[in-house]
């Protein structure tokens, strides 16, 4: 198992930009996801937030469907760029909120960053569409995708949070349907079990955005009656035969132990695997891309491995 831990930046403009996002998510993000915050709300919300973030200049994008299921699809506009290599991506929002322009800043940098086209599927949302439905509409997906001739060496799955969950669970069930498995994954900040052990939530407190009642809460719309379902809380399941996986995590956040329980789980099961963890950081801080530095240098470090193939990119 390797897990780098990036030290924080030292910078006092960084320092200050920091502090200034934290601010920001406890103070407008956070109340969003009480568990008593209506749906729509949430979801209106959640787009009105996003409103904060950067997409990326230089890039392109266009609505999709992926055998009837919706997706964004972004690349570089330089025509120079190849867009052979393609990442299918998962948002974040706990099973319940979100959708390809809520998380534009994530994948339209690493749309740029990389040369690779990015789907972001726009997949069915709890609670009027409960497990697996989610995971349907991510298999739909990667096998349309091998129906327009991308070979599986060229397509890598990603996501984060819930979509870095559903990113992992998809390849599990890519495996045990015995369709090819992708390239690759990308996980950032994965919510990987759904259940919740007490245990967790004693040593890893509430952080920025996100409480242990916002997670349950979320949990039982999605899957009520499955959470010990391995394609539901893929971190219970058999890991070997997986493909490469990068994993982006934070020690200031909620799922942090996550994280470290994912890449050990995945080094017994014989994975190639290498996680990055960024000092002061939060939950999914990779949507400040374009802001922050750290989400800059997550953002090269993925961009790297779908490139390349490269676990432990050296990043200036």
């Amino acid at each position: 198992m390797t897990i780098t831990l990036l030290p924080a930046d030292s910078r006092r403009s960084q320092r200050l930009l920091a502090g200034t996002l934290r601010l920001a998510l406890r103070s407008l993000v956070k109340p969003l996801f009480h568990p008593v915050t209506p749906v729509p709300l949430l979801r209106r919300g959640l787009r009105l937030s996003a409103l904060t973030t950067l997409t990326a200049r230089g890039t392109e994008r266009m609505d999709v469907l992926l055998d009837g299921v919706p997706a964004e699809y972004l690349r570089a506009a330089n025509s120079s760029v190849r867009h052979d290599q393609v990442l299918l991506y998962l948002h974040g929002g706990a099973y319940v909120v979100g959708s390809p322009g809520t998380h534009r800043a994530v994948t339209s940098h690493l749309a740029r960053a990389s040369g690779a086209g990015v789907f972001a599927l726009d997949y069915r949302l709890a609670p009027e569409h409960p497990f697996p439905a989610a995971q349907d509409d991510a298999v739909t997906a990667y096998q349309s995708l091998l129906a327009q001739g991308y070979a599986p060496e060229q397509i890598l799955i990603g996501g984060d949070s819930a979509g870095g969950g559903l990113a992992l669970s998809t390849a599990l069930r890519l495996r045990d349907s015995g369709l090819p498995a992708p390239a690759g994954l990308i996980l950032i900040s994965p919510w990987a079990d759904l259940t919740h052990p007490a245990a967790r939530r004693a040593q890893q407190p509430d952080d920025v955005m996100l409480t242990w009642a916002t997670l349950r809460h979320a949990a039982q719309r999605y899957a009520p009656d499955q959470l010990q379902h391995p394609y539901v809380s893929p971190l219970l399941a058999d890991l070997g035969g997986l493909p490469p996986t990068l994993i982006i995590g934070a020690t200031d956040e909620i799922l942090d132990d996550d994280t470290t329980r994912l890449a050990a789980a995945l080094a017994q099961a014989g994975v190639d695997t290498h996680t990055f963890v960024y000092q002061d950081m939060w939950h999914v801080f990779a949507v400040h891309a374009g802001v922050l530095a750290q989400a800059d240098d997550a953002i090269r470090r993925m961009a790297a491995f779908i490139q390349r193939g490269e676990l432990c990119p050296t990043v200036s």
